[in-house]
């Protein structure tokens, strides 16, 4: 039997680019799936992902009452897709930042062997294009932060755009995850490396949306600050 794989799409207030990105992914690998995990949008996300499901047997609707959050949306997805039996999940932003062209790179790195794929914006220099200088510098001055503080090596751990096994997400208690903003990333591949399961950073070109409004905020950042330190004594202390 085929291997089925689920892209997992959080959206709040998308719908300019929903309609435009599932069929991007749905046509990179006939195996892909998407499911829209919609924190209630009041702009109409949710209704236009329902009329994509019912026109796409590959597409799927999740829909969550109100927004509660990047890591909260992807736990759920993540949930729904080992009920559903799928063998690798995908995260990607629904803006665009990440192209669904690479898509194919992640599946390619994880059949040489990878347990989860991300795609990294700093693997070979930058490749960030349109964003402001402020934003790029705090996205990577919080990588390297989180490099020598967790251990981690990787060059991009706040990535959003990745592919899990099934394997790695069964072995992770994923209920017992903390964080919620970009700060998740950062605890599902810490939690991922210390389970000693197979990292690969796949290189990407980034690119800054250009279509709806970025969901970065000064609490988002607040977290990942101290959210290294927990996972860092946390790991520690013997409890991850």
């Amino acid at each position: 039997m085929a291997d089925r794989f689920l892209v997992i799409l959080p959206t709040y207030n998308e719908s300019e680019n929903l309609p435009r990105i599932v069929p991007q992914i749905l046509a990179q690998d006939p195996r892909l799936d998407v499911l829209v995990v919609d924190d209630g949008s009041p702009d109409g996300t949710g209704d236009l992902a329902d009329g994509l499901a019912a026109a796409n047997p590959r597409v799927h609707v999740l829909h969550r009452e109100h927004k509660a959050g990047l890591g909260r949306a992807y736990l759920a997805g993540f949930a729904w897709a080992l009920e559903a039996g799928y063998d690798r999940m995908f995260e990607i932003d629904a803006d665009f930042s990440h192209d669904p062209k690479f898509l194919l790179d992640l599946i390619a790195a994880v059949d040489a062997g990878a347990d989860l794929a991300i795609g990294s914006r700093y693997k070979t220099g930058v490749n960030v294009i349109n964003w402001p200088m402020s934003r790029l510098l705090l996205s990577y001055f919080a990588n390297v932060y989180a490099r020598l503080v967790t251990g981690m090596p990787l060059t991009d751990a706040t990535a959003g755009f990745k592919c899990f096994r099934r394997s790695v997400l069964k072995a992770i208690p994923l209920q017992e995850v903390k964080s919620n903003g970009y700060a998740f990333q950062i605890e599902m591949n810490f939690r991922v490396w210390r389970k000693k399961f197979r990292l690969v950073e796949v290189p990407i070109v980034f690119t800054d949306r250009v279509e709806g409004r970025s969901k970065m905020n000064r609490k988002i950042v607040r977290e990942g600050v101290w959210v290294v330190w927990w996972l860092r004594l946390a790991s520690l202390l013997g409890r991850l």
